[in-house]
Protein backbone atom coordinates (compact mmCIF):
# COMPACT_ATOMS: atom_id res chain seq x y z
CA UNK A 1 0.00 0.00 0.00
CA UNK A 2 1.21 3.43 -0.55
CA UNK A 3 1.57 6.19 1.95
CA UNK A 4 -0.24 8.96 1.97
CA UNK A 5 1.27 12.33 1.61
CA UNK A 6 -0.03 14.85 4.39
CA UNK A 7 -1.59 17.17 1.76
CA UNK A 8 -3.42 13.81 -0.26
CA UNK A 9 -4.80 13.20 3.52
CA UNK A 10 -5.96 16.67 4.02
CA UNK A 11 -7.86 16.62 0.17
CA UNK A 12 -9.99 14.00 1.63
CA UNK A 13 -10.05 14.45 5.09
CA UNK A 14 -10.31 17.34 7.87
CA UNK A 15 -8.34 15.75 11.02
CA UNK A 16 -7.19 19.64 12.39
CA UNK A 17 -3.66 19.10 12.10
CA UNK A 18 -3.02 22.66 13.57
CA UNK A 19 -5.32 22.27 16.17
CA UNK A 20 -3.21 19.07 17.21
CA UNK A 21 -0.03 21.03 17.14
CA UNK A 22 -1.26 23.88 19.24
CA UNK A 23 -2.52 21.30 21.54
CA UNK A 24 0.55 19.38 22.24
CA UNK A 25 2.11 22.34 22.23
CA UNK A 26 0.04 23.96 24.98
CA UNK A 27 0.13 20.93 27.37
CA UNK A 28 3.98 20.61 26.62
CA UNK A 29 3.68 16.96 25.98
CA UNK A 30 6.92 14.64 25.28
CA UNK A 31 5.23 11.44 24.45
CA UNK A 32 1.50 11.30 22.80
CA UNK A 33 -0.33 8.06 22.09
CA UNK A 34 -2.72 8.58 18.70
CA UNK A 35 -5.71 6.01 18.49
CA UNK A 36 -7.09 6.11 14.93
CA UNK A 37 -9.99 3.89 13.46
CA UNK A 38 -9.37 1.20 11.43
CA UNK A 39 -10.54 3.45 8.26
CA UNK A 40 -7.58 6.11 9.00
CA UNK A 41 -4.76 3.75 10.55
CA UNK A 42 -3.41 4.00 7.03
CA UNK A 43 -2.43 7.07 6.99
CA UNK A 44 -1.68 6.63 10.88
CA UNK A 45 2.72 7.24 10.20
CA UNK A 46 1.67 10.33 7.68
CA UNK A 47 0.39 12.16 10.45
CA UNK A 48 2.77 11.19 13.14
CA UNK A 49 5.51 11.86 10.71
CA UNK A 50 3.90 16.10 10.19
CA UNK A 51 3.68 15.44 13.39
CA UNK A 52 6.85 14.70 14.69
CA UNK A 53 8.59 17.72 12.69
CA UNK A 54 6.08 20.24 14.32
CA UNK A 55 6.65 19.33 17.71
CA UNK A 56 9.59 18.17 20.07
CA UNK A 57 6.94 15.41 21.01
CA UNK A 58 7.72 11.42 20.57
CA UNK A 59 4.53 9.16 19.47
CA UNK A 60 2.90 6.09 19.78
CA UNK A 61 0.48 4.50 17.43
CA UNK A 62 -2.25 2.56 19.17
CA UNK A 63 -2.65 -0.47 16.80
CA UNK A 64 -5.86 -1.71 18.72
CA UNK A 65 -9.43 -1.22 17.78
CA UNK A 66 -11.06 2.09 18.21
CA UNK A 67 -14.91 2.08 17.64
CA UNK A 68 -16.12 5.45 18.93
CA UNK A 69 -14.96 7.80 21.35
CA UNK A 70 -15.64 5.73 24.02
CA UNK A 71 -13.34 2.95 23.07
CA UNK A 72 -10.32 4.52 24.71
CA UNK A 73 -7.11 2.04 25.56
CA UNK A 74 -6.79 1.04 29.20
CA UNK A 75 -3.84 0.06 31.42
CA UNK A 76 -1.94 2.83 30.07
CA UNK A 77 -1.14 4.08 33.32
CA UNK A 78 1.64 1.20 33.53
CA UNK A 79 3.43 2.43 31.03
CA UNK A 80 6.63 3.51 31.29
CA UNK A 81 7.66 6.41 30.03
CA UNK A 82 4.52 7.94 30.88
CA UNK A 83 1.74 8.88 27.71
CA UNK A 84 1.59 12.80 28.31
CA UNK A 85 -1.64 13.48 25.97
CA UNK A 86 -4.16 10.61 24.09
CA UNK A 87 -5.48 11.90 20.72
CA UNK A 88 -8.25 9.94 19.17
CA UNK A 89 -9.03 10.68 15.93
CA UNK A 90 -12.74 9.95 14.93
CA UNK A 91 -15.26 9.49 11.68
CA UNK A 92 -18.27 11.87 12.39
CA UNK A 93 -16.00 15.00 11.35
CA UNK A 94 -13.49 12.98 8.99
CA UNK A 95 -16.21 12.47 6.09
CA UNK A 96 -14.75 12.25 2.82
CA UNK A 97 -14.80 15.94 1.31
CA UNK A 98 -15.65 15.09 -2.26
Amino acid sequence: MKIKSIEEISEKYDIELEKIISDIKKSKAKLVLLQFPDGLKPYATSVVDFLREKTNAEFLIWEGTCYGACDTPTGLGKLKPKIDLIIQFGHSELMPSY
